[in-house]
């Protein structure tokens, strides 16, 4: 009952209705519905008890913990921060969890910000365990990044090289958001006519009396857009252009603006254009599978669809993508921009990215080394360009791999069970032990100089044929014995967080609980009911499955 309570999200008031015992009663008279306060004790007990198992889980984690993280401000006009971890365990499932959801006093700058993750860290016992830190591109979040690699940097894997990753669904939301202020007009005019609509029953009858005698299905709502996030400004217009003869209708009959049919052929187009974006946007939106190895493909679907004179078939595209471009040049790849000479010009601009999302890529056993190329082909023609950049992410790869090879090498040793035991130091069979133990190690040790690399063998064996159903994680469990050093990093580099929109998703179930009804919650107990929903998540079969 406790866990239905959390799940559903029942205000804790519900269980003392006068209707809900004598309901009961029929089913089972023996059980008790017990009031508010116990069910809400009972509910604070559960995720304390689940927090537990979980920060077992984490602090035994052979694998690197990766964090998302977002503000919001709650209808009691308190900031919330939100961090998330994402984790790939010992059988490859991708799994993420909440781990806070706690108020934080403004201003939020970026050394509030760096405590409270540091805090948040260091109560779950995982600071050594953190490699990146996926958040949007506000200066307070950057604050944050370098606070913590300024001081934390000892834990961090290569002092936090690649500790920031920023969001890629905030970047393509800006991105669109440009691009779609060239018909603002239109969509100013379309939003406000449905608003009108909507705003009574009356008026929404007569619509659907419209739509009907035009032989279009009837609406029991009007869906208007959240301006700050083009997918639905996108989703509003498409429902608009199929309803748009009865709106136009509509319009005319009450004498209301409504968009001009050059407009509407406008708002068409961009419609079309846009329709590529929501399948990119839901790609780096992913965050209950691995998405981080899908980095590169989605930089040239967008450079391809800014760029291809295919796409861009009329003025009003031509002028969109011009304006979205324009934006893109904005964000320029950090490392480059900190290694390029003064007065070096860059050769292409792109979505910024560390080049732990390119050894993402890397590890696509569809991809390795030759997509890099074919990736850099595509940023720039000049093939000596090409060569250096493919260079930079291989030295990066091996740079990785040495690390890797010293962590697996150090953990292997450390689980390595003990040859005294409860034996004699003086019995032949702890020396023949002991002997062949030192035996395995001699010919690992040979093998390793005589034969090729485990990176080297991985490069040279055919890439995967792609399909519908790959699954990255799956081939990689397989050739986990054979590639066991790649195989760590897989588990690493797969699970970084392309977007913080599992941050996001907590703020909209905060949203819910911390409703009209519930406005009394305190922060603990709202943590407490946000993150027990999250950990009660059950997966539905083929969840973690991934292309």
């Amino acid at each position: 009952m406790v866990k239905f309570c959390i799940h559903a999200e029942i205000p804790f008031l519900k269980f003392e209705d006068q209707h809900l015992q004598p309901w009961i009663d029929s089913l089972q008279p023996a059980f008790q519905i017990k009031g508010r306060h116990t069910i809400r004790d009972d509910a604070l007990k559960m995720y304390k008890g689940m927090k537990k198992d979980i920060e077992v889980e984490l602090q035994n984690l052979d694998s690197r913990i990766f964090l998302t993280s977002d503000m919001w401000t709650s209808s009691q006009n308190l900031g919330y921060m939100s961090i998330t971890a994402h984790y790939i365990d010992a059988e490859f499932n991708y799994k993420k969890k909440i781990i806070s959801f706690t108020d934080v006093k403004y201003p939020h700058t970026g050394y509030a910000i760096e405590e409270e993750i540091v805090g948040c860290l260091t109560e779950w016992g995982i600071r050594g365990k953190l490699f990146t830190l996926t958040l949007d591109n506000a200066s307070n979040n950057t604050n944050a990044c370098d606070e913590l690699i300024k001081y934390h940097k000892h834990e961090l894997l290569l002092e936090g090289q690649h500790l920031h990753v920023r969001c890629c669904a905030h970047i393509l939301n800006i991105l669109v958001q440009d691009g779609m202020k060239i018909i603002h007009g239109a969509i100013d005019k379309i939003r406000e006519l449905l608003k009108y609509i909507d705003s009574s029953s009356s008026r929404l009858q007569e619509f659907n009396t419209i739509a009907i005698g035009m032989g279009l299905p009837s609406k029991k709502g009007i869906s208007v857009d959240t301006p700050t996030r083009w997918n639905s400004t996108w989703k509003m217009l498409v429902e608009a252009l199929r309803y748009k003869s009865v709106l136009t209708s509509y319009a005319n009959r009450k004498m209301i603006e409504s968009p001009s049919e050059q407009e509407w052929k406008r708002a068409e187009a961009i419609c079309d254009f846009l329709k590529a974006f929501e399948e990119l946007t839901l790609i780096v939106s992913a965050h209950r599978k691995p998405a981080a190895h899908k980095f590169l493909p989605v930089v040239l679907c967008i450079r391809h669809a800014l760029k291809d004179p295919g796409w861009q078939t009329s003025d009003v595209l031509k002028e969109l993508a011009a304006a979205m471009q324009t934006k893109l040049d904005t964000y320029s790849d950090p490392e480059e921009k900190e290694n390029a000479e003064p007065n070096r010009r860059r050769k292409s601009k792109d979505i910024a990215f560390t080049h732990a999302l390119v050894i993402a890529t890397f590890l696509d056993p569809r991809r390795k080394e030759d997509y890099l190329d074919f990736f850099y082909c595509k940023l720039s023609t000049n093939e000596e360009e090409v060569s250096k950049q493919v260079e930079v992410a291989l030295e990066w790869v091996r740079k990785y791999f040495k690390e890797y090879e010293l962590l697996v090498a150090t953990s292997t040793a450390h689980s390595t069970p003990s040859s005294q035991g409860n034996t004699t130091i003086r019995s032949p069979i702890v020396g023949k032990r002991k002997l062949e133990e030192e035996f395995a190690q001699h010919k690992s040790r040979r093998r390793t100089r005589v034969h090729k690399s485990e990176l080297d063998a991985y490069l040279e064996e055919a890439s995967e044929e792609d399909g519908a159903d790959f699954d990255v994680l799956a081939w990689w469990k397989r050739h986990a014995e054979k590639f066991p050093i790649l195989a760590t990093m897989a588990r690493d580099f797969l699970a970084i967080p392309l977007s913080t929109v599992a941050s996001e998703a907590a703020f909209s179930c905060g949203k819910r609980i911390l409703g009209d009804s519930r406005s009394s919650l305190t922060p603990d107990m709202l943590e407490a009911l946000v993150c027990a929903k999250d950990w009660l998540f059950i997966p539905k079969k083929g969840e973690y499955v991934c292309m």
